[in-house]
């Protein structure tokens, strides 16, 4: 599935930490956001790693994004999506 992960964090080495663990899952496209592709069971993995690093006026939010929605997204500027491709070659 592809999900959108931002994030708020005051703290400088836990933002740090959740940019590592996020670059370990999927790719930044801004400087507080990653797309991720994930399946169903790392998903809940990354969110129980993403939830020790929540504090007080922190945040994080996590945005699935079905096919259909996918389809409709719109990119302006210089974007890369991490869109899974249709069919791979072996």
């Amino acid at each position: 599935m592809y999900v959108i992960v931002s994030y708020d964090i005051s703290d400088d080495t836990l933002r740090k930490n959740i940019a590592n663990l996020l670059e370990d899952n999927g790719k930044r496209v801004q400087y507080s956001v990653f797309e991720c592709h994930l399946d169903a069971k790392r998903l809940e993995g990354l969110i129980v790693e993403l939830d020790r690093f929540v504090e007080d006026d922190d945040s994080i939010r996590i945005y699935q994004i079905c096919e259909t929605c996918l389809k409709k997204m719109v990119m302006l500027g210089r974007c890369e999506s991490i869109r899974e491709p249709d069919f791979y070659i072996v």
